[in-house]
């Protein structure tokens, strides 16, 4: 299946689609993950990955997806829900050169920048190791891809 959205439902407690991300959850503040929920998955899901990117950066690393904030898998099926800071799944690398989460830290002067937190329903729970990259991740999701989708907050250095 290819990278297309699809019916499952991503939203955030801390922030609504399109709206500020508050600077607790960014490299300005205590830097923690944004408490996330996901419903509506396809059947047949069996685990979930979570991503977020910065597609406005201008270190661009990896393509069209911008600097990488935050790669998460190995979540089981009856994962719905991440509480902040969560401790859940197995964390990949980010563009920061760090295991797990690092939160929005555009230039200074940069202006406003969008941060995509992607969820991903795959068919198959892959038990894959630490720290991967965005671009490993992928290549391994790809084939078990049921259906995934977004949810866009914005950020603005102080």
């Amino acid at each position: 299946m290819a990278f297309a959205l699809s019916s499952i439902k991503l939203e955030s407690e801390a922030f609504e689609a399109q709206d500020n991300i508050p600077t607790k959850h960014s490299a300005e503040g205590q830097d923690v993950s944004p408490a996330l929920r996901w419903s509506e998955a396809p059947e047949g899901t069996q685990a979930f990955a979570v991503i977020c990117h910065d597609p406005d950066a201008p270190l661009v690393q990896n393509g069209l997806y911008g600097f990488v904030h935050w790669v998460l898998y190995n979540l089981p099926a009856s994962t719905t829900s991440l509480e902040e800071g969560t401790q859940a799944g197995t964390a990949g690398n980010n563009d920061f050169g760090n295991v797990g989460y690092g939160g929005p830290m555009p230039p200074e002067g940069h202006g406003l920048h969008r941060y995509y937190f992607w969820i991903l329903a795959l068919d198959k729970q892959l038990d894959l190791p630490e720290g991967l990259s965005l671009g490993e991740l992928l290549s391994k999701v790809e084939p078990h891809l049921l259906g995934m989708n977004r949810l866009v907050g914005t950020y603005q250095r102080d």
